[in-house]
């Protein structure tokens, strides 16, 4: 029995999903902890490309059971929608999706409220994927939330959407100078969505205490990555939950006792999506270089991400945040090419050199990098499932990297396909 929690160790986008569903086929559950459908996991087996938000990115591996835990908020409409895109591939969800009571419910308003806020934010805008997954933690913080419990009571949910729209319709008119919204409108709007959803709601930490007790393997996913941590990341410039190994008891029921191993997931490189500082950014050719060779646009919004060098001081400290006692790397093949590959060893800040990584913005900001030059290799690696076949150069680089943090690669990801990794 093991229960592993996979952790984005930068600013998302690490290949998450392709190791959930590599790993998904040896657990008996898979966990979703947090987020909402601003995430966007790509999968790719079978000559297929599947890209989840909600489901779990183990339905497709094996036979576990996929549950979307308490600390994940749910867009009703999308999670049928993306049910539906799974049943017509093939897969059946019939006795194995379940999702929780408690987690929290995405309304037309929080979206709407979402992208008006963005809006009048202008130059300071977070860059938010605007589907309404702050407001929506918002709500539930304000303890004004509607969960998905609640969907299943037409007249609890009746009630509790009147209540909030009395404070919304009033902002929206007021304040933003929209239309205002009808309980009525939202209700209709839902209705097939409930009934469609009806089936899969459950007390899932009663089943996943269920399983630790009869040694089950447990395997939870997270969303976005570490350093987009509503605590712990480069605030305010984050996520609005935690997708941390903390956050995934949170966001599950597991007690942190039961968690036996951390996974971080790190790319070769850096990335990230919207505002917010970003310590080894590249400007010019060698960033396009990247974004245009690891295909570096959104998942789920299309949007370029800003790429860069493989900052350790970062990756260290999310290491050290997580209690992360393994790694992997992924989109090494994406590394082909460089004569030199870099990577961020040291800070320096006001002049002074440090290897600890700075909760004040205004210092990340100032960050300037201080680079280890390794030499990368011509050969292709993409597609190698053997550790053997590796150049000297591309081991000497995951060597490097094991050395500086003290923690070992257990997988390495030379391509997007499930087959194409080396497992050690």
């Amino acid at each position: 029995m093991s229960t592993r929690v996979v952790i984005g160790a930068q600013w998302g986008d690490e290949g998450k999903g392709k190791i959930v569903d590599l790993l998904s086929d040896q657990a008996d559950y898979v966990v979703r902890f947090q987020g909402g459908a601003n995430a966007g996991h790509t999968l790719k087996f079978d000559d297929k490309k599947v890209v989840l938000h909600l489901i779990p990115s183990g339905i497709f591996n094996g036979n576990a059971d996929c549950v979307i835990g308490n600390g994940v908020v749910i867009d009703p409409v999308a999670l049928v929608e993306e049910i539906k895109g799974v049943q017509e591939m093939g897969f059946s969800l019939e006795g194995r999706f379940f999702i929780s009571q408690t987690a929290h419910v995405i309304l037309p308003y929080h979206k709407l409220l979402d992208q008006l806020k963005e809006k009048r934010r202008g130059g300071d805008a977070i860059g938010t994927t605007g589907r309404g997954i702050g407001p929506a933690y918002v709500s539930k913080v304000s303890r004004v939330g509607i969960r998905m419990i609640d969907l299943l009571d037409r007249e609890i949910l009746k009630n509790k959407i009147d209540q909030n729209l009395q404070d919304i319709n009033f902002a929206l008119e007021n304040l933003y100078k929209e239309p205002t919204l009808k309980t009525e409108d939202l209700m209709a709007e839902l209705e097939e969505s409930i009934a469609a959803l009806e089936p899969f709601i459950c007390n899932t930490t009663n089943l996943l205490h269920e399983g630790i007790n009869n040694h089950k393997n447990i395997l939870l996913e997270g969303a976005q990555g570490t350093m987009l941590d509503v605590d712990h990341g480069t605030y305010p410039y984050v996520t609005s939950s935690s997708p941390t190994s903390g956050g995934a008891c949170t966001g599950s029921g597991i007690p942190p006792t039961a968690l036996d191993k951390v996974m971080g997931i790190t790319k070769a490189y850096c990335t990230r999506v919207g505002n917010g500082p970003f310590p080894t950014e590249l400007h010019g050719k060698v960033g396009d270089e990247l974004r245009k060779k690891g295909h570096e646009f959104g998942a789920t919004t299309g949007r370029p991400r800003r790429c860069g060098w493989l900052d350790l001081v970062a990756l260290k400290y999310v290491v050290q945040l997580n209690g992360m006692n393994e790694l992997t790397l992924t989109k090494m093949d994406v590394m082909d090419g460089f004569e030199e590959i870099k990577v961020c060893t040291k800070y320096i800040i006001d002049g002074k050199e440090t290897d600890v990584f700075p909760l004040s913005l205004d210092d990340v900001e100032k960050v300037e990098p201080v680079y280890t030059s390794l030499p990368g290799w011509k050969n292709s690696i993409e597609g190698l499932t053997n550790w053997d076949d590796l150049p000297a150069t591309a081991k000497s680089y995951i060597r490097f990297i094991e050395e500086y943090l003290g923690v070992k690669f257990t997988i390495i990801s030379t391509g997007p396909k499930r087959s194409e990794t080396i497992l050690l």
